[in-house]
């Protein structure tokens, strides 16, 4: 059995996924009509991992076009994992902006505590320097962050209720150092049918969200999503619309 712990990026993935994915933030394209907000998400999204191109080396592409782009070497070890790459991130007044980037895990798959950092070479200034913590035990995954310069504290927690339904719930606290401001997330998500994912979530700050997620063929994906503001500073309660479509090669 592999100790390794694992990359950075996992590190608080089961909540992230379950709160945040598909939901789509702030898709490009936006429509709007008396009672609804449609959103529409035409961005590009390909990645490929190769395994061992070497033994204990692996590579990974990803692309998120037009929006960044990047191609790392990775390590994984028996407690430690390690990640170098190099990418390009849009720029609004030049365009893109060359990226470097290192993330290191150290620990077990229990236990890992880890770090990930990015240097922009055009402004010689560091886009991320974030570290994580990861507990995992068999009915519970818990992590702690540092994001955003390490401003944002972020804890998250992860419950698979049930594996056959995919039933499962998560929470996440999120506090700002800067602003002195605390929120909390909570979320749980359930499969009707086999091809057929529905979340739910809802945040102190008044947001309540659903996503229903369709399969088609194992290849074709389509998420629906929706969310209204029910805060008291709200200027309106009219539901935001978003789709996305996935393609899997």
């Amino acid at each position: 059995m592999s100790n390794c712990p694992g990359l950075y990026i996992n590190i608080g993935k089961e909540a992230r996924d379950l709160l945040y994915k598909g939901y789509g933030q702030h898709p490009p394209v936006h429509f709007h009509q008396q009672f609804i907000d449609l959103n529409c998400d035409l961005s590009c999204d390909l990645s490929c991992r190769i395994e061992e191109i070497i033994p204990g080396f692996g590579t990974a592409f990803k692309l998120i076009a037009p929006y960044t782009g990047k191609v790392e070497l990775q390590y994984l070890h028996d407690y430690a994992a390690i990640t170098a790459g190099t990418g390009v991130i849009a720029n609004a007044f030049r365009g893109y902006d060359p990226l470097i980037s290192f993330s290191g895990v150290v620990g077990s798959t229990l236990v890992s505590l880890g770090t990930d950092i990015v240097f922009d070479i055009s402004a010689r200034a560091f886009n991320r320097i974030d570290a994580g913590l990861s507990l995992r035990f068999p009915a519970l995954v818990a992590s702690l962050n540092l994001n955003d310069k390490l401003d944002t504290l972020r804890a998250s927690c992860y419950h698979m209720v049930n594996p056959l339904t995919q039933t499962a719930v998560a929470a996440e606290l999120k506090h700002s150092f800067s602003i002195s401001d605390t929120s909390i997330t909570m979320g749980t998500q359930q499969a009707i049918f086999t091809s057929t994912l529905v979340k739910a979530r809802v945040s102190t700050k008044g947001k309540v969200s659903a996503l229903i997620q369709q399969q088609f063929l194992q290849k074709l994906r389509l998420s629906i999503a929706g969310e209204v503001d029910i805060s008291r500073n709200s200027l309106s309660w009219i539901p935001k619309i978003g789709l996305t479509v996935a393609l899997r090669p």
